[in-house]
């Protein structure tokens, strides 16, 4: 035990557990700023960069912020394995981010085939990590990856997360805004999805709990549904919610490693595979232990309109829902035939 010159000896700090986190899609704009606050984060031992190109040089930018995180890139797909090695926790914003005009088939499309080709190298190299999933669409994305799982046989839904954080801290900044609270202190639950009329903000169990009158809560509803698009159309069609969503990433990357270090009563909120509703996959709120999710939680009472919109969310949560599916199958079904030409 050490001390200062003529004080009380220093306690001994219990050195932290060795956690390894890789990001595939790190040089992109999500990938970027998250790389950056993951490297800030003294839970992350080490931090892996991976993409198709640019890798090596954030990762050595990074590299000289004086933080105990050790950085390391990885470009290309001859790399891609070394970049998951012996990985606990992988986060992955890959992908081309939407842009105005277009439909979400054609980001569907785009982003399918990566998340594909992802997760199977994450089945092959590091099949007990935690998978986070951004790469959107999510409703979609996060079924490919549980497929995908499925095929490789070793798909186990406690370790499969979509990230809908980025929902959770826009209903908490127009919340807290609206009714002029401390930002930290407000809470709002958002369960459903993470894209448009299935993103259901829960400001009936907001904390600190202040009336708010039907209008207002149809507006926070709209505003927090809507802020992906309001973000796009700022941006003039030269990008997306990259920075909130960063920061969102990294607020969930922290709670699965605070979990992970056996810290108790970690709630977040996150799509995955559960029984909470019929839905196959749903947002909700997750209890997160050491080895992933330990259970997802009920809702819990709703209000009345809260009712109507999840009743209304159905058709597209589950088109998203089966499209991602649909996707898996038929792309191994062509694989398939083609092996029999």
């Amino acid at each position: 035990m050490s001390s200062v010159p003529g004080g009380k000896p220093l306690p001994v700090r219990k050195p932290l557990p060795y956690r390894r986190v890789t990001v595939l899609g790190a040089a992109g704009g999500i990938g970027q700023p998250l790389s950056m606050l993951l490297k800030l984060n003294p839970l992350v031992s080490k931090l892996s960069l991976y993409d198709i190109a640019g890798t090596p040089g954030v990762a050595t930018d990074l590299s000289h912020i004086n933080t105990r995180t050790e950085v390391h890139g990885f470009a290309g797909d001859d790399q891609l394995k070394d970049a998951l090695k012996d990985a606990d926790l992988v986060i992955i914003p890959a992908g081309v981010p939407r842009k105005p005009g277009m439909t979400r088939d054609e980001l569907f499309d785009i982003n399918a085939g990566i998340v594909k080709k992802l997760v199977q190298a994450i089945a092959k190299h590091c099949p007990f990590a935690l998978i986070n999933m951004i790469s959107n669409p999510v409703n979609s994305t996060v079924p490919i990856a549980a497929e995908v799982l499925k095929v490789e046989g070793t798909y186990d839904h406690t370790r499969l997360f979509g990230v809908t954080t980025l929902d959770v801290v826009r209903a908490r900044t127009f919340y807290a805004k609206a009714k002029n609270l401390p930002i930290e202190d407000v809470d709002v639950p958002v369960v459903g999805g993470h894209a448009g009329k299935t993103i259901l903000p829960l400001f009936s169990q907001a904390t600190p709990q202040v009336p708010l009158s039907k209008e207002e809560v149809e507006e926070l509803t709209r505003k927090t549904q809507d802020g992906g698009t309001e973000v796009v159309q700022a941006k003039a069609g030269k990008g997306s919610a990259t920075l909130s969503m960063a920061y969102a990433a990294a607020l969930f990357a922290e709670s699965c490693l605070k979990a992970m270090n056996g810290e108790p009563n970690i709630i977040g909120c996150a799509y995955v595979g559960s029984s909470v509703t019929d839905y196959p996959f749903f947002a909700s709120k997750v209890e997160l232990g050491k080895h992933g999710m330990v259970k997802a939680l009920e809702l819990g009472p709703i209000s009345k309109y809260e009712q109507t919109c999840l009743d209304e969310m159905k058709d597209e949560l589950m088109g998203s829902i089966d499209k991602g599916v649909a996707y898996v199958h038929n792309t191994e079904s062509e694989k398939i035939i083609e092996s029999l030409k």
